[in-house]
Formats: C-alpha cells, sequence, structure tokens
C-alpha cells in the first residue's frame, strides 16, 4: 500500500514509451538528484519499519542505492543480491520469469546467519519476479523477513499483492497507475 507522498511524487519523471511503445517508464533518478527528496525518501521508508532490522537485502541496482542509505540510518548490515556472474565465492540463486524468458538473482550463501531479521529494498515493484526471487533466496538463506519497502509499486502489475499473499509486509512511498 501506498502513502500520500505527493511531494516525492512530483519528482518522479515519466518517460514515455520506453522501453518500447505503450510503456511509461517511471524514473526515479529524478527523484534521487533532488538531495532533499532523496533523504526525505529514506526517511520515510526508514519511518515505515516497526522494530528492529539484521540486514537490508537491496536488490541489483537502484536497490543499493536506497538500501544502502536504509541501512546506514537503521544500524543494519546491507546484503546486495545481484544479477547471475556478479558476485565472486559461493552463492546461491533462483532464477524468475521474465515477459521473454528468464533471469538470475543471486547472493553469497553464507551471507545471512540464520535468523537474522532482514528488511527486503528496492526502487520499484511492477510483476513481482525480481522480489520474489529475493524473497526465496533470503528463505533459503535462514533468514527472516520482516517485510519489502518500495520507493514506487505499479499495482496494477500486482507484485505488491503476490507479495501479500505471502503475508509479507508490503510498503511503498507512491503507486503509479498503468505499466
Amino acid at each position: 500500500m501506498a502513502a500520500n507522498n505527493d511531494d516525492l511524487k512530483a519528482l518522479v519523471r515519466t518517460i514515455p514509451d520506453f522501453p518500447k511503445p505503450g510503456i511509461q517508464f517511471r524514473d526515479l533518478t529524478t527523484l534521487l538528484l533532488d538531495a532533499a527528496g532523496f533523504r526525505d525518501c529514506v526517511d520515510r521508508l526508514v519511518a515505515s519499519v516497526d522494530g528492529g532490522v539484521d540486514l537490508i537485502a537491496a536488490i541489483d541496482a537502484r536497490g543499493f542505492a536506497i538500501g544502502g542509505a536504509m541501512a546506514k540510518e537503521m544500524d543494519a548490515g546491507l546484503l546486495l543480491i545481484r544479477k547471475d556472474g556478479k558476485l565472486p565465492g559461493a552463492t546461491i540463486a533462483e532464477d524468475y520469469a521474465l515477459e521473454y524468458g528468464t533471469d538470475r538473482l543471486t547472493m553469497h550463501v553464507d551471507a545471512i546467519a540464520a535468523g537474522s531479521r532482514v528488511l527486503l529494498v528496492d526502487d520499484l515493484i511492477a510483476t513481482g519476479g525480481t522480489a520474489m526471487a529475493a524473497v526465496r533466496l533470503v528463505e533459503r538463506a535462514g533468514g527472516r523477513l520482516i517485510g519489502a519497502r518500495f520507493i514506487i509499486d505499479l499495482p496494477d502489475l500486482g507484485g505488491a499483492a503476490k507479495l501479500r499473499g505471502r503475508d509479507i509486509d508490503t510498503y511503498s512511498l507512491m503507486d503509479f497507475a498503468g505499466a
């Protein structure tokens, strides 16, 4: 569920027909470029979390910017969930479906101590494929997922609903209708 953050929403640029005709791309780089907007974004996401967090699990790549800032504010570690082939050492992986094919997320096999409280963070949730793969990674590694946080939700695509269907506390600062 998205809160009323119209001040932050106004900082998100919409690029029509990217990456293909009919898509309204929600470009949050304009929000990140605004120092006050970026700070408020992080502060509001942090304020939405009840209780302590051991790790922020940030999804490659824009999730790293938000997750890193949140981890600092919450005195938590930062767990990088990367695209395949980006991490050295032993990893575990989860495949997920894309519109045309599949992709894979990985994390270090030893990144989570059993029972650690983990908050999943990314810039945007659309269909939920990437987020659900990250959830499976955290659970396989023994982490206890306490919630998921996003800047933007595209609710018409159903990703946040999938997370809530798994009883995952899911929150976004703003939503945009359509794809």
